[in-house]
């Protein structure tokens, strides 16, 4: 659930609910995702979120790997009905428990205060006991290290830690009995609130420092313990609202931190964010990635294509080709029906200013995403470009294909083939200015949920299109523009239906490829800064619209109906640009 979701559509939900069953509801919800088979589930949290993270800041302690600092503490998840989602969101580490030999009777209600953002949860120690978690933990496919807190008897610890050798990586125990260490060759940590200078000699692989309510001294405890000369691990809980704070524990000293409550109120995304501003203070500069110049010049064809389309459109709108397939002049259809010329160049020049953007936005990914290394931006680079080849299935199923898309299919093959092949060992990921949670990045989350409802829009309305192009050619609008039934068009000349399929199809293609483009744009390139990102919807998105709603009007299609959703996508368009605006270009 990325934070575009979750601040945008879900969170005023759930707030309405008590926070247990809010919880468990987006919990339960969540898995019931990453459990969808044939990876489908975990394929589509990734789709949505990207939460994988730099080797920049990947590093190894205990003999184990953590691809990230930032871990989820246990409070989060107490029922564990979340686990299997969680190992899917990106955290270097997962938090289970507490645990106890035997389950608890009751289970509290948060306390949450939605005021200043604190969630007080119940002092009482409460589990779901060692069998339903060991239960749930042989359910879960581990993607990260998982430590298992613990909580009983010496006696009870000790059995414990023979029951969890299978799943756990190492231990958490609230009461200082170093002697469990030498029951296990994993790493066991020492759990406190108030770290005394006894703590220097620990026999524990680290600390864990928990977070009170309130508590005001607490980055000061990571300085002391570390200034008093403590040289093993230490892992915060707790006290993390925004990336700034992470960073201010990290530099004083902690190895590793967990999120509880600051993760509810910051959103999913705080995990990503905090990933993206370590890797953004390392400066680290990519070397330019060879390919990314056939990438480049592979927008300036479809752009250049589509400025050639639109000049048509404009002009002559039925070219050489169409005239020999029709066996007609485009005088003689306009003679017959001069609609049947203007519905025509509607969608020649609609499917023009698709081009256009299309072509500007490949031209942007590769110019600033590809050059750099930025996995994201091939990916989306590339399964944009894929469909828009396949694409041109749809429009010969009427018989007709014009030689004019396979000449421009044959030229953009081999320059996307080479740029793909030079390409391939793009592995980088992104880095982002953003630190607070601000006015600045709260309205850039309602922005990035305008563009990607835009791009879902538009690859929704490409699928619908095509299949219009593939099936019945019109709607009822466009029947009543055009003032005559397709039957009457097929007696009049049985070539006209297939060029009016084909110019249908081929943009219904274009645009399902653009609106692909537009929504891993959105859905990926949310980095606080990156003002290239702007620009590309700002110039991108202005061909599309301007050719795509200039034309209705110019020839008096102005059913309201029919332009429906050109209207709404033009509101998401304006309404994320406006809230985006500070997030990408006056972000320091």
């Amino acid at each position: 659930m990325p934070d575009w979701s979750y601040h945008g559509i879900f969170r005023p939900l759930l707030n309405r609910l008590p926070p247990n069953v809010s919880r468990e509801l987006i919990h339960r919800g969540m898995s019931f995702i990453a459990t969808l088979p044939l990876q489908i589930g975990p394929q589509l949290i990734h789709f949505l979120g990207r939460e994988e993270s730099s080797p920049l800041i990947h590093q190894k302690k205990h003999a184990l790997n953590f691809n990230s600092p930032v871990g989820l503490s246990g409070k989060i998840d107490p029922l564990l009905s979340g686990t299997k989602a969680f190992t899917n969101l990106g955290f270097g580490f997962l938090e289970i428990g507490p645990v106890a030999v035997k389950p608890s009777k009751h289970f509290s209600t948060p306390t949450v205060d939605k005021k200043i953002e604190v969630i007080q949860f119940p002092t009482k120690v409460e589990s779901i006991g060692i069998e339903k978690t060991i239960n749930q933990l042989h359910k879960v496919k581990k993607k990260q290290p998982i430590f298992v807190r613990l909580i009983g008897t010496r006696e009870n610890l000790s059995k414990m830690i023979k029951r969890f050798e299978q799943y756990a990586d190492g231990y958490i125990i609230e009461a200082s009995y170093p002697e469990l260490i030498s029951e296990t060759n994993k790493p066991i940590f020492f759990s406190t609130a108030s770290p005394s200078e006894n703590l220097v000699d620990s026999p524990f692989a680290g600390i864990v420092l928990e977070h009170a309510e309130k508590d005001v001294q607490f980055l000061e405890k990571v300085i002391n313990l570390r200034k008093n000369g403590f040289q093993g691990t230490i892992i915060t809980t707790g006290g993390i609202k925004e990336p700034e704070q992470a960073l201010q524990l990290l530099d004083a000293g902690a190895d590793f931190i967990m999120l509880s409550d600051g993760y509810v109120f910051a959103g999913p995304g705080l995990t990503k964010r905090i990933n993206e501003a370590l890797l953004d203070r390392l400066n680290y500069n990519p070397t330019h990635q060879h390919g990314w110049l056939a990438y480049w010049l592979f927008g300036l064809f479809i752009m250049i294509g589509g400025l050639l389309a639109l000049l048509f459109s404009m002009t002559t709108v039925v070219l050489p080709y169409d005239e020999l397939f029709l066996e007609m002049t485009g005088e003689s259809i306009m003679t017959f029906n001069e609609r049947i010329m203007l519905f025509m160049a509607h969608d020649r020049m609609t499917l023009a200013g698709t081009m256009i953007s299309g072509g500007i936005v490949y031209m942007q990914l590769a110019k600033h995403g590809v050059k750099h290394g930025l996995k994201w931006a091939k990916q989306a680079f590339d399964i944009a470009a894929i469909i828009g080849f396949l694409g041109i299935f749809s429009f010969i199923g009427f018989g007709y294909f014009d030689w004019l898309h396979l000449i421009f299919w044959l030229i953009l093959l081999p320059v996307y083939v080479y740029g793909y092949r030079k390409t391939k060992g793009v592995t980088g990921t992104a880095s982002s200015k953003n630190r607070k949670n601000d006015v600045i990045f709260k309205r850039g989350v309602f922005g990035q949920l305008a563009f990607v409802l835009l791009g879902f829009s538009f690859v929704l309305g490409g699928i619908i299109i095509s299949i219009i192009g593939m099936t019945t050619i019109f709607v009822p609008t466009d029947l009543a523009y055009i003032c005559m039934p397709a039957e009457m068009m097929n007696a009049f000349n049985e070539n006209l239906l297939p060029v009016l399929a084909h110019d249908r199809a081929g943009f219904g293609s274009a645009l399902l490829s653009v609106g692909l483009l537009v929504l891993t744009l959105s859905l990926w390139g949310f980095q606080q800064g990156n003002r290239w990102v702007w620009w590309t919807y700002l110039i991108g998105g202005l061909p599309a619209f301007w050719a795509g709603i200039y034309i209705h009007f110019a020839i008096g299609y102005t059913n309201f109906i029919h332009l429906l959703p050109a209207y709404v996508a033009l509101g998401l368009y304006i309404i994320g640009l406006i809230l985006t605006y500070p997030f990408f270009i006056k972000a320091k």
